[in-house]
């Protein structure tokens, strides 16, 4: 009797565990573009098509493998509307012995797939993911006994897994991590690279115009869509970063400008957390730059370091932690996410560029995310819950397992320290230094009080002085709270005033019990 597989939106690769074993003459595959996955958040327009687009290239390899595909699309009449219905009616209409499915990289859908075999009569085999170099239990066995659980140990142990930048048993250079080198700030008069982009085909052109057809109130544009939704496509952008835009990455990938949404950036996050590019394969290309001469150490290093630790890690916390980890706030931030992050009229430059940027493209890159709208959130003290749904929606790249612990921990520390050892808590200062949107801007980078006062000040004192019983015994605040202390009283608390009339002014207002 055959089998039938069940691929997700997110499994985009030939070698993913329930296709490993595929039989060519009895199995079926199935594929499903379902109203319940595209709104569970209101998902950016960009996203969808970016997914549903892959998937419909995806679907075409296969069927040119031989494989017999069952593939609703959205606007299918006969489309039931979720992956379980689409199972449910895909076993009525065939004779199958069991469903296969790799495990899906969000906690709500596996909780209810573990349902599925009950629901349908029939057994359902959940595998586990292959497309990541740790598996949950691998970090479970890591975390196990532990009082903290930091990234740069991870890190450490997975360079050691995969030989990755490792001379014997040394890291390359001496060193494990070059972050330190990786901070510049952009000189005057650099040219920023061009990037390789990829006109729409009739495929993506039909699913642009369902989506736009079926989403039109959702957040976003369509506009000049030109991301790699192939195999082929995404491997051809992969070798443009490595051969041209890989060796400066290092030094500026911190860096900010306004007008500029990529820089350095590599712009395959994407392609990576939807299985078109595979993580260790990348990272040996990337390797192999460092061992040619063609892109220096700390490039290198810090771009791997992205993939096999923080992303590796990541992963593995958010199975480790969920589902209580969700539930967390640890500084109680009450606020509502206000209209700024939606694109509504702001005259913070670095905000409005960042939300420009992630309206156009579903993309800004990691210090954008944590730096900006991450670190207003923080300061600002928007609830968790609303921030990371904003997070989920907004980015092409975002499912729960990357999105939730970046934000909800590095981001707004609402994890009370499990992924970071302070918050990453800035006031202008930081923006000033790493960008240049505060040249031009409404506000002035290093004013603390008055109408030209930048609010990434006031409320970042106002932000310290909030959470002062919480944060001030962290071992790494100390001297911020020494600085706090500094402060004239009434001066802080004018400060503090303005924080409460500017955030209420925005619509970021507590949230109802």
């Amino acid at each position: 009797m055959s089998v039938l597989r069940l691929v997700l939106g997110d499994q985009l690769t030939r070698s993913v565990s329930s296709l490993c074993d595929v039989n060519l003459s009895d199995d079926t595959v199935l594929m499903a573009e379902v109203l319940e996955e595209a709104t569970y958040v209101r998902h950016h327009k960009r996203k969808l098509a970016f997914v549903f687009s892959a998937m419909r290239h995806f679907a075409n390899t296969l069927r040119e493998e031989g494989m017999d595909i069952r593939y609703t699309c959205l606007d299918a009449e006969n489309n039931q509307g979720s992956l379980r219905a689409e199972v449910a009616s895909a076993l009525e209409a065939g004779d199958f012995e069991r469903v296969i499915v790799t495990k899906p990289g969000e906690w709500r859908l596996l909780e209810d797939m573990e349902q599925w075999a009950d629901l349908f009569g029939c057994p359902v085999e959940l595998r586990d993911d292959n497309r990541f170099i740790s598996s949950p239990a691998d970090f479970a066995d890591w975390a196990d006994g532990r009082k903290q659980l930091r990234m740069e140990y991870f890190y450490r142990e997975m360079r050691r897994k995969t030989g990755l930048l490792m001379d014997e048993d040394q890291p390359a250079g001496g060193e494990w991590n070059y972050d330190q080198e990786n901070r510049k700030s952009l000189p005057k008069g650099i040219t920023t690279p061009q990037r390789r982009f990829f006109p729409p085909d009739e495929v993506t052109q039909n699913v642009l115009s369902m989506v736009e057809a079926q989403f039109p109130d959702h957040f976003g544009s369509l506009d000049r869509f030109d991301m790699a939704v192939s195999k082929a496509d995404a491997d051809t952008a992969l070798d443009h970063f490595m051969d041209e835009i890989l060796p400066s990455f290092g030094d500026y990938q911190d860096a900010m400008a306004a007008g500029e949404a990529f820089l350095w950036h590599s712009l395959i996050s994407a392609q990576l957390n939807i299985g078109l590019l595979d993580p260790l394969e990348v990272s040996r290309r990337a390797e192999g730059a460092y061992r040619s001469g063609h892109a220096p150490l700390n490039a290198v290093e810090g771009f791997i370091r992205q993939i096999i630790g923080w992303r590796e890690y990541i992963r593995g916390l958010y199975w480790y932690k969920m589902p209580a980890y969700k539930e967390t706030n640890a500084l109680s931030a009450t606020r509502t996410l206000p209209d700024l992050y939606w694109g509504e009229g702001t005259e913070m430059r670095c905000m409005g560029e960042a939300v420009e940027h992630t309206r156009k493209y579903a993309y800004s890159h990691h210090i954008q995310r944590l730096m900006i709208t991450g670190n207003f959130a923080l300061l600002a003290g928007l609830h968790p819950d609303e921030v990371n749904d904003w997070y989920l929606v907004v980015y092409a790249d975002a499912y729960e397992w990357v999105e939730l612990p970046n934000t909800h921990g590095m981001a707004l520390f609402a994890d009370g320290g499990v992924v970071a050892s302070k918050p990453y808590a800035a006031s202008a200062n930081y923006i000033n230094k790493m960008s240049d949107y505060c040249k031009g801007c409404a506000y002035d980078p290093k004013a603390r009080m008055g109408q030209k006062a930048c609010p990434f000040n006031f409320l970042y004192w106002d932000f310290l002085a909030r959470n002062e019983d919480t944060l001030r015994g962290n071992p790494r605040m100390g001297l911020t709270y020494k600085n706090l202390d500094k402060r004239d009283p009434q001066e802080l608390a004018d400060m503090r005033q303005q924080a409460s009339a500017f955030l209420d002014e925005i619509g970021a207002v507590p949230r109802e019990a």
